[in-house]
């Protein structure tokens, strides 16, 4: 009998071990089947904004969005002194040349171009300077996955045509201001910097300056040293 009940055993565990699997692998197959049959997701067309056409540029510029796209709320969007536009964000301008028809973007990689301007500065006995100055949204610095008004803001400059566009203010770092010195033939642009590095920009936060030379462009040279900051404390806070 023993022998009996223990083979009963045996035999219904191999049962439903082989209910459990067949059901298994039915369920399996199922969802296998189901991807099978899911379409794949179509991307979003882009939406081409008004032309942008300056008579000192050889250049038309088509701004790049995408449909329904609401603004951020922690973006400043100013977009352009001279263009005026709905609140859509902008994720790249394409450069195209009026005479022979080339056409390039303006970025090669993912961004939120916040705003951008045409500078223009007129000096006695010198060509005039023209280029587009950027603020653009291209680092995840609050790590939250995904580019938006509460990450770092960085200022670029480029010629007419979108080409040579190149980095003027620190990582990390946000535009709050600039202006034009034609007289130095030069741009200050007013930053505020994640100086205690907790992922956001505050009112406890460093601000500076950051001097760029037109005629020779680059990273900006900040103004205020940490010496000078120092110093000044130190008259100040005795």
């Amino acid at each position: 009998m023993k022998n009996y009940s223990f083979l009963n055993k045996i035999t219904t565990v191999l049962i439903i071990a082989t209910l459990s699997f067949s059901c298994k692998s039915a369920i399996n197959r199922k969802v296998e089947q189901a991807k099978a049959t899911e379409k794949p997701k179509p991307q979003p067309n882009l939406v081409y904004g008004d032309l942008i056409i300056k008579e000192q540029s050889d250049y038309l510029m088509i701004p790049v969005t995408l449909p329904e796209q609401n603004q951020d709320k922690g973006i400043d969007l100013k977009l352009s002194r001279s263009y005026e536009r709905s609140n859509q964000l902008l994720y790249n301008i394409i450069f195209y040349q009026k005479q022979n028809g080339e056409a390039h973007p303006l970025l090669n990689k993912k961004a939120i171009i916040t705003s951008f301007d045409l500078l223009e500065v007129k000096t006695a006995n010198k060509p005039t300077t023209r280029v587009w100055l950027y603020k653009i949204i291209d680092q995840d610095t609050n790590t939250d996955k995904k580019l938006n008004g509460e990450d770092a803001t960085i200022g670029y400059l480029s010629d007419l045509s979108g080409k040579n566009i190149q980095q003027i203010t620190p990582d990390n770092t946000r535009i709050i201001s600039w202006i034009v010195v034609p007289s130095q033939n030069a741009i200050f642009l007013k930053i505020i910097k994640d100086s205690d590095n907790n992922k956001k920009f505050t009112e406890e936060d460093k601000t500076n300056f950051v001097r760029v030379n037109l005629d020779k462009i680059g990273m900006g040279t900040e103004i205020i040293s940490d010496q000078i900051e120092q110093e000044i404390k130190s008259y100040v806070f005795k």
